[in-house]
C-alpha cells in the first residue's frame, strides 16, 4: 500500500489543528516557495505532472503558466470545495481533517502568480468543514504563516472562506466565481477562461480541493518523488477514491493513480456482500458512463478510461450490484440533473426535463414503443451543445446505460412494469 499523503491526518486526535501540521512538517513546502521564482514554482508543478483532481485533469502547472504575468488588476487563487457530484465526498476528508493542507497549497498558489488574496468556496451543506477551514485560517494569521508579511518574507497573502448555497452548478468554476461576485451561478461562455477573466474579472487561477493539497508535498519532496508514484507517467501522485454502493467496506481511500479497479473493489473494499456480483460500476461520479464487470480489470486513470468510453472523474466510484434496476436507477440520475439545471440553455433546460419525463413513465410501467430512440436522439441533441458541462453530464451516463442494459429498459417497456418487481426495493 502507498504512502498516506493526503490522508496522514486522518483519524488523528487533533489532526486539523496547527500545532498537530506543524508536527507533520506543515508549512515548510511555503517555507521553501518563498525562496523560489515564481516561475521556478510553476516549472516544479509541471514537472511534476500534477493533473487537475476535480474530474478535468488538465495539467495543474500548464494552467497556471496561462495567468499573464503583467496584468494591471489584481490576480486570485480560487479553490472549488463545492463538492456536489453524487458519490463524491473525498474533499470533505481533506477539509475536515487537514485544512492546513489546503492553505499551504493555495499560499504557495498565490506566490507562483503574485496574488495576495485566495477564497476556498464551500459547499453551504459542509457546516462541520466550514467551521473547521475558518478556525484554521485564523490560526494561519494568528502565527504568521498568512497575512501582511508571510513567514517574515514581507509577501502579503490572505485567504478567505466563501459558503455555496448548494447548488450543484456552482461547481463549475465559471458558475462558481459567478457566485462568489455575488451574482447569479450562471456559467460563462469560454473564451475568455478564468487564468484571464476569472473572479472579479481579473486573472485566476482555480483548482479543486485535492489538486491544491497535492502542491506542498510536491515543493517540499520534488516532482521527481511525485512522479515516481503510480505506473503511468501520464498519470502521478496518489488519488483518493470515494468508494460507495455495494461494497462491504465504503470510504475514501488514497492509492497510486493508475491502480487497478477491479481490485479496489475486492482486495480494499472487501468484495461485493450478501453473495451478490457485481452489475455495473461507475468510475467517477454520476456523470460518468458505467462499466459492465468484464470492463472493470482497468486502471484507474484519466487516459485509460477516457480511451474506454468513460471517465475518472472526481474518483468517485459508484459499486452497482445485481439487485438494483439499471431502469430506477437511470431515472434518480436525470431526476438529478433536470432539479440541477440553471436553465440558462435550451439543450440542457429542455433535454434534462424531457428526459427524466420520459425515464420515470418507463419505470413506472408506462413506457412507450419508440421511447429508447427518442431518448438516444434527445441525448444526442444534448452533448457539446450548451456553455457548461452539465448537459452533457446527463446526456452521457443515459446514453450508456440505455445502450449497456437495452435488455433491461424493453423488458419494462413491454411488460409495462419492472421485470425484477420483487427483487429490488
Amino acid at each position: 500500500m502507498v504512502e498516506p499523503i493526503l490522508t496522514r491526518a486522518v483519524g488523528v486526535e487533533g489532526g486539523h489543528l496547527l500545532s498537530s501540521y506543524l508536527e507533520r512538517g506543515g508549512y515548510q513546502g511555503l517555507k521553501k516557495a518563498l525562496s523560489m521564482t515564481p516561475d521556478s514554482i510553476i516549472d516544479e508543478v509541471k514537472r511534476s505532472g500534477l493533473r487537475g483532481r476535480g474530474g478535468a485533469g488538465f495539467p495543474c502547472g500548464l494552467k497556471w503558466s496561462f495567468v499573464p504575468k503583467d496584468h494591471p488588476k489584481p490576480k486570485y487563487v480560487v479553490c472549488n470545495a463545492d463538492e456536489g457530484e453524487p458519490g463524491t465526498f473525498k474533499d470533505k476528508v481533506i477539509l475536515e481533517c487537514d485544512p492546513h493542507m489546503l492553505l499551504e497549497g493555495m499560499a504557495i498558489a498565490c506566490l507562483s502568480i503574485g496574488a495576495e488574496a485566495g477564497y476556498i468556496y464551500v459547499r453551504g451543506e459542509f457546516v462541520r468543514a466550514i467551521k473547521i477551514l475558518e478556525k484554521a485560517v485564523r490560526e494561519a494569521r494568528r502565527d504568521g504563516y498568512l497575512g501582511r508579511n508571510v513567514m517574515g518574507s514581507g509577501k502579503k497573502i490572505d485567504i478567505f472562506v466563501h459558503s455555496g448555497a448548494g447548488a450543484y452548478i456552482c461547481g463549475e468554476e465559471t458558475g462558481l466565481l459567478e457566485s462568489l461576485a455575488g451574482h447569479r451561478g450562471h456559467p460563462r461562455l469560454k473564451p475568455p477562461f478564468p487564468a484571464v477573466v476569472g473572479a472579479f474579472d481579473s486573472p485566476t487561477i482555480l483548482n479543486n480541493v485535492e489538486t491544491l493539497a497535492c502542491v506542498p508535498h510536491i515543493i517540499t519532496r520534488g516532482a521527481d518523488w511525485f512522479t515516481s508514484i503510480g505506473p503511468n507517467p501520464k498519470n502521478t501522485g496518489t488519488k483518493l477514491f470515494a468508494v460507495s454502493g455495494h461494497v462491504r467496506k465504503p470510504g475514501v481511500y488514497e492509492l497510486p493513480m493508475g491502480y487497478n479497479l477491479k481490485d479496489l473493489i475486492e482486495k480494499v473494499c472487501g468484495g461485493i456482500p450478501d453473495g451478490r456480483s457485481i452489475k455495473a460500476v461507475i468510475p467517477g461520479g454520476s456523470s460518468a458512463p458505467p462499466l459492465k464487470p468484464e470492463e472493470i480489470d482497468v486502471s484507474l486513470d484519466f487516459d485509460t478510461l477516457a480511451a474506454m468510453g468513460t471517465m475518472l472523474g472526481s474518483g468517485a466510484v459508484i459499486v452497482v450490484d445485481d439487485s438494483v434496476c439499471m431502469v430506477k436507477l437511470t431515472q434518480r440520475i436525470t431526476r438529478f440533473y433536470a432539479h440541477e439545471s440553471c436553465g440558462q440553455c435550451s439543450p440542457c433546460r429542455e433535454g434534462t426535463h424531457w428526459l427524466d419525463l420520459i425515464m420515470k413513465r418507463i419505470e413506472e410501467g408506462n413506457g412507450r414503443e419508440g421511447d429508447l430512440e427518442l431518448i438516444l436522439d434527445i441525448c444526442q441533441g444534448m452533448m457539446g451543445t450548451t456553455i457548461c458541462v452539465l448537459s452533457d453530464a446527463c446526456a452521457m451516463p443515459v446514453k450508456a446505460f440505455v445502450e449497456k442494459y437495452r435488455d433491461e429498459f424493453e423488458a419494462h417497456i413491454s411488460r409495462g412494469r419492472c421485470p425484477m418487481r420483487g427483487t429490488h426495493g
